[in-house]
């Protein structure tokens, strides 16, 4: 994933330095409620200065989302003081005139400020990947012990241990390097030209408007804009006409957002809801106007809010595990062989063969194949869910999948198909009436300009349905194309018959018009009463009676359009008044709503009932209305007990804000900083593993803080740059694949852990205890060496085994208390088994109180392997193994293959070469009896271990 770094203006600044230039009128602004009235900084500059000094070396905070960010408290107070404020106080506050800067001046700034670019961003190098992928302590310790190999002339060991080093690196490296080319799409917002109002003149200034590159914009330049242009900085307007704004790179939301100057807003309005303020990234859908930049680059709202973007994850449960592991280890390891080599020297008093003694329990003690298993694991897993059309570009999201226990998950194109169908049409009493729908289809068949997937909606609804409105009887002569100035398109059509059934007339003209409802409402003046056959005037009852119709079938979450009629016939307009669309478009009658819905998808609920059975809870975080959200839920089987909004959030402390969030199980109307305070919430307090699915650019943040970050492949740039997994469709039980093949992936990296730790512990204390007993070495270096190599050949073939039924029904995830009480319950047995071995053969096989060193080492290397080998098949299963629970075929084939191989060398050339001697059949009779008395006391400590530590731990 990029690394993305903010300029440096958060990295070592104080509060002064926030504003474009120093003011204390502007300072005030930002400090005012955040002044310590008991002086606690009175020292003014120097204490911020030590203070942002010491906190360098502060530990990092573990991040909580229950608050804001500075810098977003910061960029809040600044345009919230900037909404409440007169005009002539903003140009006050940024140092500029109605006249705009000179050039002189606009120079100077940009110097001060710098460019106008909300992010900085560097691609991560190959040997940068490169070094990620090689930097494991498991992969240094081979290194090292590769490296010693060497020295002590043990070629083929260190050659071993670089070949799986090297295999493990190629892997990450290959998976990860694909996703490394993608880079923040935010620079988009930075290349288009700005029209701007600058002075010049040195006695009479001239107002002057000129284009810039949006990059050299700066705090106090007055900008003019048009439908289509970008706002290049955070902007207080000065003036406005009929200015709508798409904020949906910030919400979410489809709908435009009416702005205007004249508004005077409190701190009681949402930020991204203030009228008269302008966000960086956001662009004008119609109308014109002027504005105040107030904050550039760095310091604007897009900035402060998507500055947490490509920092580094902290590492979760299993990652810090496996590091534990490798430096209890590597302790270990330190330890051991350091006795084993000086236990071995003042035996034999040979320093050489001393020290190649230890590298070889050394060895033995690493689990040399951990890299290797963990990546294997993971890339197949990547490969199974490439093959239900996932690409997985962060192998690690595939373990995280096994242990997510919460999904966050957006509403449109996830739980709904994303496509309008018409479910109603009314009149203004709420009954359904077939007039309603005959206007609204003439108006969707004849209209020129685009058709919307409403128009079709509706032309699906009526065709589907068998109406017969015969629109051939119907001749277009004008049309008023739809604006988001207006809201609403209007058709002007002529008939010969009159569709209200009294034909007096050659021809009949009608105006039909359809549109947001309160935009149509302002156009009627009359309300048809079909029931009385009447036409009567618009009300206060009939508005308040519309509107809780309207208000009714909102709460169950419908989208609604008017619809209204005016013959024109009737009343008498002229051509000339027939160009004026205000006289076109008034004195209207009001029919009735159309009202649509967005299906949900008829594979999500039974998606989500299969991620519930699962243990995954579903959380729907949408910038969309709640009543909308609620309704979508009910239909997938989604809680709604528990809802909450962005401005409810917005208003309640931190550990209010913990305890809704936990309860609440659809949050509507977030932005996107909410929607990131929320998953880092449910991570950090709740200890949940959250995954995120998304794809818009306001879904970014959350897709970055996220252990799972999921969009789709027609997501916008930056949330696939961010995902670690993209979904070729947008079909939630793909998720339901990937959960399961996650658990299997985690499951199977625990058992070889489980299986190494245990079997490579307790192989180096009996090496010890018999050193101790017998005074010469239980195995040559080189054959522990082999041993050990054949053992992990054998480890291969895990992360082709398969987990239990039970195991994929829960979310995975490491204990901190499991692993080590697990080892101590089973390590002994294993060390008891090797006693065993050492006590059988001492006594059974001894001649005269001696021992052969060539018949112990050939009976102790078998017993050992086949220790190894077959211990897997105890800790894979709660199950008794081979009769209630049998492994994959793979597993089965490699553990016969290398117990095959461990028993057939002894007999062989290559065991005389390695001082191997023949074994008798009676030493095999007795292996038979230690394994089935190893698996069964085995597995009366497996079963009291799980009743102990499910019951009290």
């Amino acid at each position: 994933m990029e690394r993305f770094k903010f300029l440096r203006f958060f990295s070592f600044r104080t509060q002064h330095d926030f504003l474009p230039s120093s003011n204390p009128v502007r300072e005030n602004l930002i400090n005012g409620a955040n002044t310590d009235t008991n002086g606690e900084h009175r020292d003014g500059f120097f204490s911020n200065l030590v203070y942002g000094f010491l906190r360098r070396f502060k530990s990092g905070k573990k991040i909580d989302g229950g608050s804001k960010t500075e810098e977003e408290e910061k960029v809040y107070s600044w345009l919230y003081a900037l909404a409440r404020s007169e005009i002539y106080m903003a140009f006050e506050y940024v140092r500029s005139t109605e006249r705009g800067l000179s050039f002189t001046e606009a120079e100077k700034r940009l110097k001060e400020n710098g460019p106008n670019t909300p992010l900085e961003y560097t691609f991560p190098s190959s040997w940068h990947l490169l070094w990620s992928a090689f930097f494991h302590p498991f992969n240094i310790i081979l290194i090292v012990l590769s490296a010693l190999s060497y020295i002590t002339s043990d070629n083929p060991n260190g050659c071993i241990m670089l070949i799986l080093v090297f295999i493990s690196v190629s892997l990450r490296f290959y998976q990860e390097y694909g996703s490394s080319k993608a880079a923040m799409q935010l620079s988009e917002y930075v290349r288009s030209p700005v029209k701007v109002q600058r002075c010049a003149g040195r006695v009479v200034q001239t107002e002057l408007i000129v284009q810039v590159d949006q990059r050299d914009v700066v705090p106090g330049d007055i900008v003019i804009f048009e439908p289509g242009d970008l706002f290049p900085g955070d902007v207080r307007l000065l003036t406005s006409k009929h200015l709508v704004v798409s904020q949906s790179s910030l919400t979410g939301e489809s709908w435009p957002t009416e702005k205007t100057a004249d508004a005077r807003e409190d701190r009681s309005t949402p930020l991204l809801e203030l009228k008269n303020i302008c966000f960086m990234g956001t662009n004008v859908v119609s109308g014109t106007g002027t504005g105040l930049v107030v904050s550039t680059g760095s310091k604007t709202y897009i900035s402060a809010v998507f500055s947490t973007i490509g920092k580094h994850k902290p590492a979760d449960s299993f990652e810090k595990g496996i590091l534990h592991i490798s430096y209890v280890l590597v302790g270990v390891m330190l330890l051991v062989v350091t006795i084993m080599i000086l236990v071995e020297y003042f035996t034999f008093y040979d320093l050489s063969e001393s020290t190649l003694f230890g590298i070889s329990v050394a060895c033995a003690l690493t689990p040399q194949m951990l890299p290797l298993i963990i990546n294997t694991s993971l890339a197949k897993g990547a490969l199974a869910m490439a093959r239900e059309r996932c690409i997985v570009k962060s192998l690690s999201a595939i373990r995280d999948m096994g242990s997510m226990d919460i999904l966050c998950i957006d509403k449109t194109g996830t739980l709904t198909m994303n496509r309008a169908i018409m479910v109603n049409h009314l009149d203004s009493w709420g009954a359904p009436r077939e007039k309603v729908l005959h206007f609204a289809f003439l108006n969707s068949y004849f209209k020129s300009d685009q058709k919307y997937p409403l128009d079709d909606a509706i032309l699906a609804f009526v065709y589907t349905n068998g109406y017969r409105f015969q629109p051939s009887k119907w001749r277009k002569t004008d049309e008023i194309p739809f604006d988001f100035m207006r809201r609403r398109v209007s058709v002007i059509l002529e008939t010969e018959s009159n569709p209200e059934g009294r034909n007096i007339q050659p021809f009949y003209r009608f105006i039909i018009t359809k549109g947001a409802l309160e935009d149509v409402l302002k156009v009627c003046s009359y309300v048809e009463n079909v029931d009385m056959g009447e036409i009567t005037a618009v009300s206060a009852e009939h508005h308040h009676r519309i509107l809780n119709v309207v208000e009714e079938l909102r709460n169950e979450g419908l989208r609604i359009i008017g619809v209204a009629i005016k013959n024109l016939q009737q009343t008498k307009i002229s051509k000339q008044n027939m160009e004026n669309e205000d006289d076109v478009e008034s004195d209207m009658v009001f029919l009735g709503v159309i009202a649509f819905f967005d299906p949900p998808k008829d594979s999500a609920k039974e998606a989500l009932w299969r991620l519930a059975e699962k243990g995954v809870k579903a959380k729907v975080l949408t910038g969309d209305s709640l009543s909308l959200a609620i309704k979508i839920c009910k239909e997938v089987g989604i809680r709604t007990t528990h809802v909450t909004t962005g401005p409810e959030l917005e208003q309640l402390n931190q550990e209010a804000f913990h305890e809704k969030v936990k309860k609440a199980t659809v949050l509507a109307r977030l932005t996107p900083s909410q929607k990131l305070r929320v998953v880092q919430s449910l991570q950090s307090v709740g200890n949940h593993v959250v995954g995120f699915l998304g794809d818009g650019i306001n879904d970014s943040l959350a897709l970055d803080a996220a252990n799972v970050g999921i969009s789709v492949d027609s997501a916008a740039s930056v949330a696939k740059d961010l995902a670690d997994i993209i979904l070729l469709e947008k079909d939630l039980n793909v998720l339901v694949a990937g959960v399961e093949q996650g658990r299997l992936t985690f499951g199977n990296t625990m058992k070889y852990i489980k299986l190494s730790v245990i079997a490579n512990l307790g192989s180096v204390v009996s090496l010890f205890i018999v050193t101790l007993v017998l005074r010469f070495e239980p195995l040559t270096p080189i054959q522990l060496l082999v041993q050990n190599f054949l053992y992990s050949v054998g480890q291969i073939a895990i992360p082709w085994d398969r987990m239990e039924e039970d195991y994929v029904k829960i979310p995975q995830k490491w204990s901190v208390k499991s692993l080590p009480m697990f080892i101590l319950w089973n390590g002994p047995v294993c060390t008891l088994c090797d006693v065993a071995t050492l006590l059988f053969v001492w006594f059974y096989y001894s001649s005269g109180g001696k021992l052969d060193e060539s018949f112990f080492r050939s009976a102790y290397f078998i017993q050992g392997l086949l220790m190894q080998t077959l211990i897997f098949h105890l800790i894979r299963t709660e199950k008794i193994p081979f009769i209630m629970e049998i492994a994959s075929w793979p597993v089965l084939a490699s553990t016969v293959v290398i117990s095959a191989i461990g028993i057939s060398i002894p007999f062989s050339i290559i065991g005389d070469f390695m001082g191997f001697t023949d074994l008798p059949l009676s030493y095999f009779g007795f292996l038979v009896v230690l394994f089935v008395g190893y698996f069964t006391v085995g597995q009366i400590v497996k079963r009291i271990y799980i009743m102990v530590y499910k019951k009290w731990l």
